[in-house]
């Protein structure tokens, strides 16, 4: 397959790299990276210890209808993504939405005519610098279900990277929310790596419970207690990685605060109900960006 990872941070980047040995991969992403990439390939710690002789460049030039587009961005970046290359898409092309964030496949489709596949990853890696990522676990994607799922699930499984077509994704996707409403902010604002987080139990808890009970409005019904165990589990899992938006935060970038707990807040205000922690720490979240110069 040709496949093009738009947005080659460290998720796309560990993707990308993991897709190239049985597929023709093009990485895009900033000049640093890309040029970094191009002359030494992408070098990546961790999970796995390989340096991938993969392409790189800092933007799509063309497309002819057959590549398959990975959307890696950060939820906030995907609509000036898209927009750079909407006119050169093809109906036969695939967007899959490989990102964090409760219904950001909606804001693709609204601005194209091809097919847009919803994805998530569990996975586990940090940008270290251009052309360097870590790895602290390759985990899984779960694919929206559709006519061409099963087959991308395939390839993907082939290259390296547990994937499956997945009926019930919604579920999924609202409870990585949940992990990342929970773990990014905290630790972006405690500037600590995850497992610090396991010394505030109840304050990961309380996130948890006023998710759930969102989520509950939105048509999803999670136990309280196995999801609070399960994003426990997850933050001991990834206990010496720095969040994304630690990560955001420590760059001097703008985070995706607004498509994670301010989703949560979004949709209780919508419901009726109110989400006083999520409001809390977007709030927050807000005052530590508020201080920074973004790039």
């Amino acid at each position: 397959m040709k496949i093009i990872i738009l947005g080659a941070g460290g998720i796309g980047s560990l993707v990308g790299a993991l897709l190239s040995k049985k597929n023709d991969v093009l990485l895009v992403g900033k000049k640093p990276h890309a040029d970094a990439i191009s002359k030494n390939g992408l070098k990546i710690e961790g999970c796995i210890n390989e340096t991938f002789r993969v392409k790189a460049a800092e933007e799509i030039k063309e497309l002819n209808g057959d590549e398959i587009i990975v959307l890696s961005t950060k939820v906030g970046s995907s609509e000036e993504a898209i927009n750079s290359i909407k006119n050169k898409l093809k109906k036969l092309n695939v967007v899959i939405c490989l990102q964090n964030g409760l219904g950001n496949e909606d804001i693709v489709k609204k601005l194209v005519g091809c097919r847009v596949i919803r994805a998530i990853t569990t996975a586990g890696t940090t940008f270290l610098e251009a052309g360097k990522i870590s790895c602290s676990n390759v985990g899984n994607i779960f694919l929206e279900e559709s006519d061409a799922s099963e087959k991308l699930a395939k390839e993907f499984s082939d290259s390296g990277i547990p994937t499956e077509s997945d009926p019930k994704i919604k579920e999924k996707i609202w409870k990585k929310l949940i992990v990342n409403c929970a773990l990014n902010p905290l630790t972006a604002i405690f500037r600590v790596r995850n497992g610090e987080l396991e010394r505030c139990p109840e304050l990961v808890r309380s996130v948890v419970e006023e998710c759930v009970k969102v989520a509950a409005k939105d048509g999803i019904r999670l136990d309280a207690e196995e999801t609070y165990k399960w994003v426990m589990k997850v933050i001991m899992d990834s206990a010496a990685n720095i969040s994304s938006m630690h990560q955001d935060i420590l760059m001097k970038r703008k985070t995706e605060i607004s498509f994670l707990n301010g989703k949560v807040v979004e949709l209780a205000k919508k419901h009726g109900i109110e989400a006083p922690v999520n409001e809390a720490l977007v709030r927050m979240i807000g005052f530590v960006e508020s201080n920074l110069t973004t790039k």
